[in-house]
């Protein structure tokens, strides 16, 4: 999909990317902090990982489709090289929420030798928490980056420093 309603879907499907890979990223560290709250989410965390996935190569083929379509210059070629970096790091946020909500539900039911946290191996949650962050964090700043050199590739000529009204009437 290159269009919707005659707009490039790029600019519409760039808010996916937006809200939920950040909303993914945090959603992710609170459950693998807490399994309580990954209990709490179920299976919506998952989901939520797997629809932010799907929406980056949704993204990024729009994206690609939206630069054959704009005069060639250094910003959107940057734009676009940094857009095609995020498909990791969304696949390494729904990996681990997989993990996360897996672990979760496998170690729900509490067994009679079960002792401590619900998560029986305490050295495989602490390993899913510092991957955790560490991917959220990865992708959330990687988010900042593509958004803030799609905003300089659209809006570097598109505005001028000086108000073009009066701004007194206002």
């Amino acid at each position: 999909m290159t269009q919707i309603n005659g707009l490039p879907a790029h600019v519409l499907f760039v808010h996916l990317v937006v809200v939920l890979v950040p909303l993914t990223a945090l959603a992710l560290v609170v459950a693998a902090i807490s399994p309580r709250a990954a209990r709490r989410m179920g299976v919506v965390l998952p989901v939520l990982a797997l629809v932010s996935l799907l929406s980056v190569p949704l993204t990024t083929h729009a994206g690609e489709w939206l630069e054959q379509h704009v005069t060639d210059n250094a910003l959107v070629e940057r734009h676009a090289e940094l857009g095609d970096g995020l498909l990791p790091w969304a696949g390494g946020l729904f990996l681990l929420a997989a993990l996360v909500w897996w672990r979760t539900r496998a170690t729900a039911e509490p067994r009679p030798d079960a002792k401590g946290t619900a998560w029986s191996a305490a050295p495989v949650r602490v390993a899913a928490v510092i991957l955790s962050v560490v991917v959220a964090a990865g992708a959330v700043v990687d988010v900042y980056r593509i958004g803030d050199s799609g905003a300089k590739a659209a809006w570097h000529d598109g505005y001028s420093k000086t108000a073009s009204h009066d701004d007194a009437d206002h």
